[in-house]
């Protein structure tokens, strides 16, 4: 007899990154959506740093540090709200923000440094590309895609509107 739910929640993934004004613009988004659905949708980080921003790809590991050590979002919401400051200063806010949230800032660091995260930030920026994501925020959700990079304006409404369908479908 096994335990496994047969149809799982859905998934709402936020192609995201953190030096990103775009992606700090859609906390409240993001916010709501969770306020919403609470635990009926599993919204899950995604990492799409870009090219231009040359802290970015070390606050997505960072990022992934933080979820490793049990708080992730709150790491990512922390640091979105200090883009131009990461920005400037790098990895030492990533730290800092690590040790402000009560996580292991020296363990923070040495992840930085030894690089244990680099394949799934490299792997969710393939597949992004893959699957046409071109900046950010994007949100993919049964099989849409809904792109905030240009413009957020009823992104949130046409989400919980996807989201409500597929919990729906499942009760």
């Amino acid at each position: 007899m096994s335990h496994t739910d047969p149809s799982p929640r859905p998934v709402l993934d936020v192609w995201c990154e953190l030096q990103c004004p775009d992606c700090r613009t859609a906390l409240g988004d993001l916010r709501a959506l969770r306020d919403r659905f609470q635990d009926a949708l599993e919204i899950r980080l995604r990492h799409f740093p870009l090219e231009r921003h040359g802290h970015a790809h070390a606050a997505a590991q960072a990022a992934e540090e933080a979820i490793a050590q049990g708080r992730g979002w709150p790491f990512v919401e922390a640091v979105l709200e200090r883009t131009e400051e990461l920005g400037t200063r790098g990895e030492p806010l990533l730290v800092e923000v690590a040790r402000e949230l009560g996580l292991d800032a020296e363990e923070m660091d040495t992840a930085l440094v030894d690089g244990r995260h680099i394949l799934i930030v490299d792997a969710d920026q393939a597949e992004g590309k893959a699957i046409g994501v071109t900046g950010t925020p994007t949100y993919v959700i049964g099989g849409e895609r809904l792109d905030g990079g240009k413009s957020q304006e009823g992104l949130r409404e046409r989400v919980e509107e996807i989201a409500a369908r597929l919990i729906a479908e499942r009760s």
